[in-house]
């Protein structure tokens, strides 16, 4: 870590002495995981559960998962017990630890356009992997050479933009993927935790993917409180505060955090 963020470290962590107890919200794949094609197969770097589970035990902190999976395929991963709370569907879906789970619904127009969409990528994928979510349909072209993930691209784009004029959807850009989709991104899911959060507590969202950016700026609104961490093996452009590399710097991380609530 540069000596930057280290400096921004110390001055987070500092607020922590303050009383009020301390939120922590992470993405799953990229950050907590490794990236798997098969995404039954990303199970979480080593120690990283172990960590999870010292934060839980020690009972100050509020965790939850903000994910674009469906909520319920992060429990069986993390094998936490008990589970924690999950934004699924990149926040359009709450499931809570007790198992109560909310979804956000599509008006009558779009759920006609996401089924009609559903069909067609049922009979042809465009080259790609069809992923079919309850509030979307989405593309992946991870893995596909640079030439035939270009041409799954442009012939997804052609199908999705179109769509995402009608009312009610909206379109979702991700590394090596497109999803055409209803319900709030995880700036908004961010945003629903801070407004439960006391006045005065630090939060950090730790996120990789351009989905996650959303959620960076919604944790960078509430000051110096909110700590942002792009977690990549290379930096790129990012409203993340800090840059945090995988999975030794998150480890790191979460030791400390763990540290911090002891002190």
């Amino acid at each position: 870590m540069t000596l930057e963020i280290e400096e921004k470290l110390d001055s987070f962590f500092r607020l922590f002495v303050e009383g009020a107890n301390p939120f922590l919200l992470l993405d799953y794949d990229g950050t907590l995981a490794p990236f798997r094609v098969n995404r039954f197969e990303a199970l979480p770097y080593a120690g990283m559960p172990e960590l999870l589970r010292r934060i839980q035990r020690q009972g100050r902190t509020r965790m939850a998962i903000v994910t674009g999976r469906p909520a319920k395929e992060i429990a069986p991963l993390l094998g936490l017990e008990p589970a924690l709370e999950v934004w699924g569907l990149h926040g359009a879906e709450r499931l809570y630890p007790d198992g109560r789970r909310e979804l956000q619904v599509a008006g009558v127009e779009a759920q006609r356009n996401l089924d009609e969409l559903r069909e067609l990528l049922l009979r042809d994928n465009l080259g790609g992997l069809f992923e079919d979510k309850p509030n979307a349909a989405v593309m992946h072209w991870r893995g596909a050479s640079p030439q035939k993930a270009k041409l799954i691209e442009k012939r997804t784009r052609k199908l999705f933009e179109p769509l995402a004029q009608s009312d009610g959807l909206s379109l979702l850009e991700f590394e090596a993927g497109l999803e055409l989709r209803v319900g709030r991104d995880k700036g908004g899911a961010v945003e629903a935790i801070l407004d439960e959060a006391e006045a005065k507590a630090p939060v950090a969202f730790l996120g990789d993917d351009l989905t996650d950016e959303a959620a960076f700026r919604a944790v960078n609104a509430i000051g110096a409180r909110g700590l942002s961490a792009l977690v990549r093996r290379e930096r790129r452009e990012s409203a993340a505060a800090i840059w945090l590399r995988p999975p030794e710097e998150v480890r790191a991380f979460l030791s400390r955090w763990a540290q911090a609530v002891m002190a």
